[in-house]
């Protein structure tokens, strides 16, 4: 993981979706993900860990942040990258789960789908990002 500013990329579709402040948002964020995905030319077996880990991202923001506001999606040479911007104050802390806890997953998720993730604060809250390797179909 890495805690300095996300490694920065062009894109020729950035995606940026504004989140509701319910619980639908992972829904939501999971559907244009998915969506975007499939309009940059991939396909349904390079969705999952991404979906999954955007759930994930998202949640996180609900559960340990103040709310997810947007999320940011792009994709250039066979990278993707996605940004759960909150306004939460707290870092997010990659913690061993206890096997006696149904919860607590997120991040180690996160972690073992992604090539990299971390956080980066700015003004107003902070974002969390993770960065998958999705070749070109």
């Amino acid at each position: 993981m890495t805690t300095s500013k996300m490694p920065q990329q062009t894109t020729s579709a950035p995606l940026t979706v504004l989140l509701p402040a319910d619980v639908t948002a992972p829904a939501l964020a999971r559907h244009e993900v998915r969506r975007a995905m499939l309009g940059f030319g991939l396909r349904e077996p390079q969705l999952d860990d991404v979906l999954l880990a955007t759930s994930e991202l998202v949640t996180n923001a609900f559960e340990h942040g103040e709310k997810p506001e947007r999320m940011e999606l792009g994709y250039a040479e066979g990278l993707l990258t996605l940004r759960v911007y909150d306004t939460g104050c707290l870092l997010p802390e990659l913690r061993a789960p206890s096997p006696a806890q149904a919860r607590s997953r997120g991040l180690v998720l996160v972690q073992a789908l992604s090539e990299d993730w971390g956080f980066e604060r700015c003004p107003g809250g902070k974002y969390v990002w993770a960065i998958f390797r999705v070749p070109p179909a």
